[in-house]
């Protein structure tokens, strides 16, 4: 059902005189904007910019504000990754590398408690860190619908299904335990559960076709998900070249890269993200003989979803993100792993870029921003979000320009990404409605979550023997 547009004589609410905004100028992009009036009647913005002049209802002092867009996290994993916590920052036995982490996850396996623990922990975390928008990429569990429409954010429920179960015992080789039907129940039920979620009464919630991993799929299955996503107007997602032994057993399997793969299928378009897509052809650490990848990317206008922090934690990393955006691939940013927050993804995917390319770096805050908000709202199909401009929906942000953190205030983008991150979020609005006040996230009790998550751990931790030796603490232990 289509948004009732806002009356202008209808009372707003209104923020006054806010220190900065990062308004949305059309063709010249995001700007700055002093000493300006934000308004929003219902859940659209009416005005941006000078004083508002029309009727208020209500008033916020801007006083010592930035007031921004929410982000929107393009790729992340509630329902999963909170409970790795303590876990997978680090592994403290080198034999085990990357297939380390796997090792754990393979053994660490969440129920249906565990998966509603750390996804109501999670939603909360990215509310209290500016985010108002999230693809979540969850295997479905039971309440999942609910829980994410109570936490009040905007979503994108993308229901993961595959043709078979993956695991790796080196980190060299990956290897499958394939479904008798291929992935059809896991499709039908995947459908099932999009048309739920587009029908939530919330309204706030959307739906994302998801085939979970481009080596966990036949090739049917990719195909039908893409005839399925365009016949529905749905976006499409798929993980691909996301690891090095991915890349070499889809080469085995296909003769071509993952990317050229998917290519051939027809699955990369214009509305198809790729989770993570580092290693394509153009990673110095595969000596492929081609460099085609970067290019189909670009060509069929296909998104990446760039996640750093869960590939520097294995030692990987993207090369280079510069290379990326001259050839013309689209990016949006996620944070797939915890902590589930955007403001220091943007830190991470910055400074490991200019790591990557020294001097040659050609990355900046603008476009970073630029990624996390209209990129990631481009791929969606929703030009009403990620900006702060009359008409699009009332989803902001607040920060708190005056905290210590965040000063001196000559550049707020820069010292909120570089500084203070979360610290400074004042408040966030979703569809004009407060979730996060004073810093307080209003939608979901977060310590009462932090414990129950600390709870369930603990619980799935106490039947794995082995646990210690894959992921041992920091420092010894000792009486």
């Amino acid at each position: 059902m289509a948004a009732q547009e806002p009356v202008l004589s209808d009372p707003a609410v209104c923020i006054r005189k806010a220190d900065w905004l990062i308004a949305w100028n059309g063709a010249e992009g995001h700007v700055y904007r002093r000493d300006g009036d934000v308004a929003w009647v219902g859940d659209r913005l009416v005005h941006v910019g000078g004083p508002y002049r029309g009727p208020v209802e209500r008033e916020i002092s801007g006083a010592g504000c930035l007031v921004m867009p929410g982000v929107i996290n393009i790729h992340c994993h509630p329902s999963q990754t909170p409970l790795f916590r303590g876990f997978v920052e680090e592994f403290g036995n080198p034999r085990l590398f990357y297939s380390g982490r796997q090792r754990f996850r393979q053994s660490f396996l969440a129920d249906g408690p565990a998966q509603r623990a750390a996804a109501r922990y999670g939603l909360a975390e990215m509310l209290a860190a500016g985010t108002t928008s999230i693809v979540d990429l969850s295997h479905a569990y039971e309440g999942w619908l609910d829980l994410l429409a109570e936490s009040g954010l905007r979503v994108w429920a993308a229901p993961m299904f595959r043709s078979a179960r993956w695991w790796t015992d080196t980190g060299q080789e990956i290897k499958y335990d394939w479904t008798a039907d291929l992935g059809d129940a896991a499709f039908a039920e995947a459908k099932t559960v999009m048309d739920e979620a587009d029908r939530h009464p919330c309204r706030r919630l959307s739906s994302l076709v998801s085939p979970a991993q481009v080596d966990t799929c036949t090739s049917d299955l990719l195909v039908a998900s893409a005839v399925f996503a365009r016949e529905t107007g749905r976006p499409l997602h798929t993980h691909a070249a996301q690891s090095y032994a991915e890349f070499n057993g889809m080469a085995r399997r296909n003769t071509r890269t993952p990317i050229e793969w998917l290519h051939d299928l027809g699955f990369l378009g214009d509305t198809t993200v790729l989770g993570h897509a580092v290693f394509t052809d153009a990673h110095p650490w595969l000596h492929w003989p081609t460099r085609r990848d970067l290019r189909l990317l670009a060509e069929t206008g296909t998104t990446v979803a760039h996640c750093p922090t869960v590939f520097a934690r294995d030692g990987t990393l993207l090369h280079s993100l510069s290379a990326y955006l001259a050839a013309g691939v689209r990016i949006a940013l996620g944070t797939d792993t915890h902590p589930q927050n955007l403001l220091e993804e943007m830190r991470m995917a910055e400074t490991l870029a200019r790591v990557a390319d020294g001097p040659s770096h050609a990355i900046d805050t603008a476009r970073l921003f630029h990624a996390a908000t209209i990129e990631a709202a481009r791929v969606l199909g929703r030009s009403d979000l990620g900006r702060l401009a009359t008409g699009a929906k009332a989803d902001l942000v607040v920060c708190d320009v005056a905290r210590p953190e965040m000063r001196p205030v000559r550049d707020p983008l820069r010292s909120l990404v570089y500084g203070a991150a979360d610290r400074a979020v004042r408040d966030v609005f979703v569809d004009g409605r407060p979730v996060v006040t004073n810093g307080v996230v209003q939608t979901i009790d977060w310590p009462q979550a932090a414990e129950r998550l600390e709870a369930e751990q603990a619980r799935i931790a106490a039947d794995i023997a082995a646990l210690d030796g894959i992921a041992p603490l920091a420092l010894p232990l000792r009486s």
